[in-house]
């Protein structure tokens, strides 16, 4: 279904960036200590400062939202959504596991997963709309370090 009516298009806008701040919102509850706990993790030497963090992900979380309301006001296709729905539980699960519970072998296997469900939500977005695929690349390529950052800290920290 192709939706064109501006007044409608743009009142979803609201929705996604609700959905994305939630997600970044349990990320933020489960890190209170992050920068601490960061910093007291033996990391390897090309991990960033923890201060990039939070501007990083802001940018991501609003390319997010912007990528998923684009789509929606294209055309609504369900393979497309719950693929954007699951990469969103799984980026709000990662935080929970790698801080708040210091699982960082179950936080790489969720970054792995958020990954592949990301170059999904990618592929299924370029059908709907490219720019909406596009604003999903950022994303990818931070989550993809991230997971190398997840993997180096891991081989590190040894439970």
């Amino acid at each position: 279904m192709v939706i064109n009516q501006p007044a409608r298009t743009w009142a979803t806008l609201p929705i996604f960036v609700a959905v994305v701040v939630l997600v970044a919102a349990v990320g933020s509850v489960a890190a209170m200590d992050a920068g601490g706990q960061y910093l007291a993790l033996r990391r390897p030497a090309w991990a960033p400062p923890p201060w990039l963090f939070g501007p990083a992900w802001t940018v991501l979380y609003v390319l997010i939202a912007v990528s998923g309301w684009l789509a929606w006001t294209t055309r609504r296709d369900p393979a497309a959504f719950v693929a954007y729905g699951a990469q969103l539980l799984l980026n709000a699960a990662w935080t929970p596991l790698f801080f708040a519970a210091g699982q960082y072998g179950l936080a790489f296997a969720d970054i792995v997963a958020l990954g592949l469900l990301i170059v999904a939500n990618i592929v299924l977005f370029w059908r709907i709309r490219r720019v909406a695929a596009l604003l999903l690349v950022p994303y990818l390529l931070w989550v993809s370090y991230a997971a190398a950052l997840n993997l180096a800290i891991w081989q590190l920290n040894p439970s």
